[in-house]
């Protein structure tokens, strides 16, 4: 028997561990959306991407296909009234999400954007031990199994069933895990789950413009942030200048500038970076280690710890800070999760304690740093307890969302609100003292140039209005 065509198709918001902690937040109950049965795709179906937009999502899924009507059924008979699974894509479209005001209508529920593979009978897999896997191009862009999901296949039926009567066809989309990006025309996604099958769609522009009536799409930096599974709690976006001056500006600039509006010390101590040719700059994604405790780590029967969980929802731009309380007597780290972390966009990583396997680590181009190299795995004294909290990382407070900045000196934490304004007044400053170098090399005396006195602007605005140094003049200037 085939399932029947679907009356609805109900997706759920958030309902993976590591989406969840990637996203900040765990749900206590399932929040859900509908999409148009018209959004029904099949395998190799293009999915189309509007003219004018630029944040076209995949989402890997378990779709669950209702057998039998259910109405007020409990959550141990939830999974009774399951008649198929299938693999499926959620596709979204986040340059529309600021019109859909809650609904994912416009977001989600466009034609072709519900991708759905052939649907195998319930009975013949198991439902709690499914293992669900996205590529892009081939390479593997989200992973997960079923297990980890928050709420099981038979609750969310049992939850629908209280108030809404789920006929046969109806698919519930079970929600995806950490690792969802946008993705351009070209590339091809394909969702597999193990046991079930996959299905493969390739992204093709559309051949016509929106018609110019109704929403336009617009994609805003929380559209943004939120398209590239970072927290939507973040409180601010860099702008690309602000990025391309603290990808440049000193950590000691930065200090400077943090003092003069009342933050002392927000330098992370004792800390050395494994490329020191590498700039840092990106988004804190914390992690937090206790001391372990035997019992506690016996009793995590998750298949995968707070660790790896943060290293499998870490997202672009963002950089993995681990407290381990400045012990540097175990490993933190080593090269085959930082190796991931790099896979999958983030920016770098920061740990106040050891760091194994530091020589191949140091082989990859990603920015780290760290305490003191150590070969001992984690697990002798350190215990990951969550993340995506605030942490006290090199002795300073980090949390979720603040800018992380390194150079060849240190890292540092720059409070999100505050960094537009701080990188501009560094830049500032990073050229008065590059003219200040200048006329010190000349043979000038320091008074009135180290610091600018009013006497001398004149003189220096007239250098800053010839052109302005470069940045590379900036670093050698420094080094």
């Amino acid at each position: 028997m085939t399932a029947p065509s679907p009356t609805k198709i109900i997706a759920v918001h958030l309902n993976y561990r590591s989406r969840a902690e990637q996203r900040g937040r765990t749900p206590d109950v399932p929040s859900y959306f509908l999409k148009p049965p018209s959004s029904l795709a099949g395998d190799g179906d293009p999915i189309v991407r509007p003219r004018g937009t630029e944040l076209l999502t995949f989402e890997g899924e378990i779709a669950a296909i209702v057998g039998r009507r259910a109405r007020n059924v409990s959550p141990d008979e939830g999974a009774a009234y399951i008649g198929w699974f299938a693999p499926a894509n959620d596709v979204g479209l986040y340059d529309f999400r600021w019109v859909d005001r809650g609904s994912s209508l416009l977001s989600k529920g466009q034609d072709g954007f519900t991708p759905l593979g052939e649907a195998v009978p319930a009975g013949e897999v198991d439902p709690a031990a499914l293992t669900l896997r996205t590529r892009v191009n081939g390479e593997v862009a989200q992973e997960d199994v079923s297990a980890n999901m928050i709420f099981p296949f038979g609750f969310l039926i049992a939850d629908l069933s209280r108030f809404i009567t789920l006929e046969p066809g109806d698919i519930i989309l079970t929600g995806t895990p950490a690792g969802s990006r946008p993705v351009e025309p070209g590339d091809v996604v394909e969702v597999e789950v193990e046991g079930l099958g996959r299905i493969r769609n390739t992204i093709v522009d559309a051949d016509r413009d929106i018609p110019g009536f109704g929403a336009q799409p617009n994609a805003t930096p929380s559209a943004r942030a939120a398209a590239l599974g970072v927290s939507t709690e973040r409180p601010v976006v860099l702008s690309e200048e602000a990025k391309a001056i603290l990808r440049t500006v000193s950590t000691a600039t930065l200090m400077t500038q943090l003092r003069r509006r009342g933050i002392r010390d927000t330098f992370m101590k004792g800390l050395r970076p494994t490329r020191p040719d590498l700039r840092l700059l990106g988004y804190a994604h914390t992690l937090r280690y206790v001391p372990l405790r035997e019992d506690v780590r016996d009793a995590d029967g998750a298949e995968l710890n707070a660790q790896k969980r943060a290293v499998e929802s870490i997202g672009p731009e963002e950089v993995l800070v681990i407290d381990a309380r400045q012990n540097p007597d175990a490993g933190t780290i080593g090269d085959i999760l930082t190796a991931r972390a790099l896979a999958r966009g983030a920016a770098g990583i920061v740990t106040d304690g050891g760091l194994r396997d530091s020589a191949a680590v140091a082989q990859l181009d990603i920015p780290t740093y760290y305490q003191a190299p150590h070969a001992g795995v984690l697990g002798l004294i350190h215990y990951p307890l969550e993340s995506n909290v605030p942490v006290a990382c090199g002795g300073t407070l980090v949390l979720p969302n603040d800018v992380i900045v390194g150079d060849a000196e240190g890292v540092l934490a720059l409070p999100a609100a505050l960094a537009e304004e701080v990188a501009r007044d560094a830049l500032e400053q990073e050229e008065q003292e590059a003219w200040a170098l200048e006329r010190v090399l000349a043979g000038d005396s320091i008074r009135g140039i180290f610091p600018l006195s009013d006497a001398r602007r004149p003189e220096y605005e007239e250098w800053r209005a010839s052109g302005r140094p470069r940045a590379d003049d900036r670093q050698e200037h420094r080094s």
